[in-house]
């Protein structure tokens, strides 16, 4: 018998608490509510570097994300012997990293390092249904044809769908605030770049039913049509 193995690459949300944590929480509930399902079957990294063991409602706080259906792949910005920590369940820690032998300090700090330039884009030449989704995170991804409700597109760069976009569209996701979503008719469920998100309920009617394109302004997400310039015979 053959016993075969393939490697799949995820793309995993971090979210970043902050105290207290009670209006923390009630926060994400309200966030919950607008954008229903937005966590699930999400694989989340729990970041809790803006805690220490000594907050408040730290040690009911994973039961808390429990009871909200968010599901914890990683633990970071903590110490695990927190008394606070003590009853959690930590996931099971990466193992099988190849060491790459001894790293040299910098003298002196050094300037942080550009962006990985994004990739080749991905090009999907059919439409996606209710359910799938599509990520690129080291990239565009372009979608010849349209978007369904419950689909989900998901790109380091920005995201081309040339066709009615009904479903999710998460840009910007390897921190870049300059990605675009553009769309020949714009009737999204979820839009996002460089984790700031808006909701149908929150859209303005203009661009709605429109081709549209939606940027980051100062933390905003703007929706704005598409103006088509006339063709000049």
């Amino acid at each position: 018998m053959t016993i075969r193995a393939r490697g799949r690459s995820f793309l995993a949300l971090i979210l970043s608490p902050e105290a207290p944590l009670k209006d923390w929480l009630a926060g994400l509930d309200n966030h919950m509510q607008r954008a229903a399902g937005f966590f699930n079957r999400q694989p989340i990294i729990l970041d809790l570097s803006l805690l220490d063991e000594h907050t408040e409602g730290l040690a009911e706080f994973q039961q808390e994300l429990r009871q909200r259906h968010i599901h914890l792949i990683g633990i970071e910005g903590a110490d695990r012997h927190w008394q606070a920590l003590q009853t959690w369940e930590w996931p099971i820690e990466l193992q099988g990293g190849r060491p790459s032998g001894p790293v040299q300090l910098p003298e002196a700090e050094e300037e942080t390092p550009p962006l990985n330039p994004i990739k080749e884009p991905l090009i999907i030449n059919r439409p996606v249904r209710s359910g799938q989704s599509i990520q690129n995170p080291d990239g565009d991804v372009i979608i010849l044809g349209p978007v369904s409700s419950g689909a989900e597109i998901i790109a380091g760069g920005s995201i081309h769908v040339y066709g009615p976009l009904r479903g999710r569209a998460i840009a910007g996701v390897d921190g870049r605030p300059q990605a675009r979503i553009y769309t020949t008719k714009m009737e999204a469920e979820l839009l996002a770049i460089d984790g700031f998100y808006m909701v149908a309920e929150e859209m303005p009617s203009e661009p709605i039913g429109q081709a549209s394109q939606v940027y980051l302004e100062e933390e905003r997400l703007k929706i704005v049509p598409l103006q088509t310039p006339p063709i000049k015979g």
